[in-house]
């Protein structure tokens, strides 16, 4: 598959600027690499964006992550690789990236939930980080991005 076009942020590189300032803006005291790398991981799966997969599962690999929770995010809710708080992040970033699949996209249950493993400035962070890959997913989606074919060799 080739890309339909150069990517809107190369084009507009003010967009670039801004989407990166966005993405940088949720890296917060209290929550890890890791955690946003599995966010981004999640959504970018749902969102069926390869270039943003095989990202952030290299991030979580850079960041130590094992084999075995990468390759298990997807099946999330059957493993117990995932802490009460990854699976928080988890459940929000799913609700978040599927918000018209129901009338309210995050019930009481999970922002409950949330909120009594993350502080405000936290629970901020992720939700930026939510919205800021599926930004990303959705132009790579929009222009065909995929992975570099060298990818393909590491």
């Amino acid at each position: 598959m080739q890309p339909r076009m150069n990517h809107p942020v190369y084009v507009i590189p003010e967009a670039m600027e801004a989407l990166q300032a966005l993405s940088k803006s949720a890296h917060v005291d209290g929550l890890s690499p890791a955690l946003h790398a599995l966010i981004h991981l999640r959504a970018s799966q749902i969102n069926g964006c390869s270039a943003c997969v095989q990202i952030h599962s290299r991030e979580m690999k850079q960041a130590g992550e094992p084999d075995t929770r990468i390759y298990a995010v997807g099946a999330w809710r059957d493993t117990n690789y995932f802490n009460d708080a990854e699976r928080a992040a988890l459940a929000l970033t799913e609700a978040l990236t599927r918000q018209a699949d129901r009338p309210d996209p995050v019930s009481d249950e999970l922002w409950n939930e949330a909120t009594r493993l993350f502080d405000e400035k936290q629970l901020s962070a992720i939700l930026v980080s939510i919205a800021s890959i599926n930004v990303w997913n959705r132009l790579n989606a929009s222009v065909r991005q995929t992975p570099p074919d060298e990818w393909l060799r590491n």
